[in-house]
C-alpha cells in the first residue's frame, strides 16, 4: 500500500469515528473528559491526575518551572499544582502525556526516534508560544502553550501508525502545487485527532493559521504566535520538508522590535524561563 493509500485509508477510519489509540492513551483521553464535565471542580481534577502517574509527575513538574515561580515554587503535592496551572494548563499536559504514550507503543527503533524528535519539537514550540505571548503578542499564554504542544499532533498519531502502513514514513517529494485540495487527508486526520483530544474551537484556529496561513509580524494573534514559535524553535519537526538552511534563515529574519526591546533581547532575557518550562515538558 502505497502512502496516499494509507492516507485514505487512515481518514476513511477518522472520518468513521474509528482512530486507533492505546489503551493508555485512552485512559488519559478519559481524564481530559471528565474535566469538561460541570461537576468536576479542583478536588475531582486532583484525584483524576493522581490515577494517572506520568500525567501527576509532569503537573508536579510544570508548576514547579520557572515559568510559574512566581507562585513560589516548592510544590510537591498535586491539588497545589492544579490550582496553580489551572484546567487550561492541565489540558495541556494531559495532551502532552497522551502524545508520549503514543510512542509508547511503538517497538519500531527508527519511528520510535522520529516521533521523540516530533515530541522535542512539540514541546520547544510549545514553550515559546507561552513566552511570546507573555512577553510579545499578549494572547492567552495557556492557550499558546496547548496550540505549542498539540500542533503536530496529526503527524504524531500517524508516525504511531507507521508500524501497520510503513509507507507513511515516505517523504513526500513533489512540491504542493496551488490547485492542491485545501483539506488534505493528514489535515483532516489532524482535525480529527484534536477533536478526540478535544482541542477548544480557539487553538484548532490558531493550528489552521499554521497550516495555511501568513504570519503577520509583530504577532498579534494566537495563530500568528504559534506560526512564529515554530519558525523559531531549535528543534524541527522530523516531517518538516524545509532544508537546516531554509529553516536558519527563518530564524534569522525573525527579529523585530516591541516596544523598546527586540525579539532577540526578549529570547536572551527569558532564556531561563524558556528552559525550564521546556525541560519540565521534556522530562
Amino acid at each position: 500500500m502505497n502512502k496516499s493509500d494509507a492516507l485514505k485509508s487512515i481518514a476513511a477510519q477518522a472520518n468513521r469515528g474509528d482512530l486507533v489509540f492505546p489503551t493508555n492513551v485512552t485512559a488519559s483521553l478519559k481524564i481530559q473528559e471528565a474535566l469538561d464535565s460541570p461537576d468536576c471542580g479542583l478536588e475531582v481534577a486532583a484525584k483524576l491526575v493522581i490515577t494517572e502517574p506520568l500525567i501527576a509527575a509532569r503537573v508536579v513538574a510544570i508548576a514547579n518551572s520557572v515559568a510559574y515561580s512566581r507562585f513560589g515554587g516548592g510544590v510537591t503535592n498535586i491539588k497545589t499544582a492544579v490550582t496553580i496551572l489551572g484546567f487550561s494548563t492541565l489540558r495541556s499536559v494531559i495532551a502532552s502525556v497522551a502524545m508520549r504514550q503514543l510512542s509508547y507503543a511503538v517497538s519500531q527503533p527508527a519511528i520510535r526516534a522520529q516521533m521523540q524528535q516530533m515530541w522535542q519539537h512539540s514541546a520547544h514550540v510549545g514553550a515559546l508560544a507561552h513566552l511570546l505571548a507573555r512577553k510579545v503578542s499578549h494572547v492567552d499564554p495557556e492557550s499558546a502553550l496547548f496550540a505549542g504542544i498539540v500542533h503536530e499532533v496529526g503527524s504524531f498519531y500517524l508516525l504511531s501508525r507507521a508500524e501497520e502502513f510503513p509507507s507513511l514514513l515516505d517523504r513526500d517529494t513533489a512540491p504542493a502545487s496551488e490547485d492542491a485540495p485545501l483539506e488534505t487527508h493528514e489535515t483532516f486526520i489532524g482535525r480529527a485527532v484534536l477533536s478526540k483530544l478535544m482541542v477548544p474551537k480557539r487553538v484548532v484556529s490558531a493550528i489552521e493559521t499554521l497550516w495555511y496561513g501568513v504570519r503577520t509580524t509583530p504577532p498579534e494573534t494566537l495563530g500568528d504566535t504559534l506560526l512564529l514559535a515554530n519558525e523559531l524553535a531549535s528543534v524541527a519537526s522530523p516531517l518538516d520538508p524545509r532544508t537546516p538552511e531554509e529553516l536558519q534563515a527563518l530564524i534569522d529574519n525573525s527579529d523585530f522590535t516591541v516596544d523598546t526591546s527586540t525579539l532577540t533581547q526578549i529570547l536572551h532575557d527569558s532564556a531561563g524561563d524558556l528552559s525550564s518550562l521546556t525541560n519540565a515538558l521534556l522530562d
